[in-house]
């Protein structure tokens, strides 16, 4: 199994400290990703999850100039509340300073007051689509293709792109439990990312984005899952891996079965101390037993 981490870079108490902490720790165990979670301006009733958040992009070009071997992921940007250009260019440069290192996890986001705040409310209710299409433009744009763009939200006749991305191809990575965002990880996606959601419910995903695949003529897209580790069994809710060292390698063993190859972990804490601390446990206790 292929590891990452979390970055906290949130909720309240995120700090730059934290973030460093958490990139740190896993360049030292030589875990291969580190993730940023997006929100940009959510309303005060989630402010306790997202009201304190450091943006995911910026984020990771600061991880990346200080941590020259990981990886570079987003789990996962929402794509329909940005300009999907603009978002193209920004995926592209990181990629390019970074010599390669960019992972676009990406999704459709879920919080229609958030798409409001920031000028886009009419692209809630067909954000989908939007992405569907945001793919398919970065792909175009990413090839260095000069031909015409002509789709629904974008059209597009007279242009240059650059820098390209240094990957080719920049891997995309779609999140979501929805059957749509299941068959858009099959159909357009190089990965599917899961976000708090055990073996066997996971289990019941993968025929979906397979089909979906096969339908398209494609590959099966790479697995990977965003869980939370808590050793005891408190302070998370929802589903986390959660227990004794080897409750929790049982876990990690129940998705390696299922062919899922990366796990990014999130440890429920912003303190640097505690971040370090519990990545280093679960590399010392539960690492061996999987």
């Amino acid at each position: 199994m292929d590891y990452g981490i979390c970055l906290p870079n949130f909720p309240g108490g995120a700090s730059p400290e934290g973030i460093e902490a958490g990139a740190a720790v896993a360049e030292r165990l030589g875990w291969s990703t580190v993730w940023t979670t997006d929100h940009v301006l959510v309303p005060d009733a989630d402010a306790g999850d997202y009201g304190r958040i450091y943006e995911a992009l910026l984020t990771l070009a600061w991880v990346g100039a200080r941590h020259p071997r990981i990886r570079l992921g987003t789990s996962v940007i929402v794509v329909p509340q940005r300009n999907a250009v603009l978002l193209a260019k920004e995926l592209a440069t990181l990629d390019s300073l970074s010599g390669g290192r960019v992972i676009a996890g990406v999704g459709v986001g879920w919080n229609e007051v958030e798409f409001g705040n920031l000028g886009v409310a009419d692209r809630f209710h067909v954000r989908g689509a939007y992405l569907d299409e945001t793919i398919r433009l970065w792909r175009h744009l990413w090839s260095g293709s000069r031909e015409p763009f002509r789709g629904r939200f974008h059209t597009m006749d007279d242009f240059v792109f650059g820098p390209l991305p240094e990957q080719v191809p920049l891997p995309i990575a779609v999140g979501g439990r929805d059957e749509r965002a299941l068959r858009r990880a099959g159909t357009l996606a190089d990965g599917y990312h899961s976000s708090a959601t055990g073996p066997a419910r996971y289990a019941e995903r993968i025929p979906v984005v397979r089909a979906a695949a096969e339908a398209a003529g494609r590959p099966m897209p790479s697995l990977a899952a965003r869980v939370r580790v808590s050793f005891g069994g408190g302070e998370v809710a929802g589903y986390a891996m959660r227990g004794s060292p080897d409750e929790i390698a049982g876990e990690v063993r129940a998705f390696a079965a299922l062919g899922v190859a990366h796990l990014a972990l999130g440890f429920a804490t912003t303190d640097p101390t505690e971040v370090t601390a519990r990545a280093e446990r679960f590399a010392r206790e539960v690492v061996p037993l999987v």
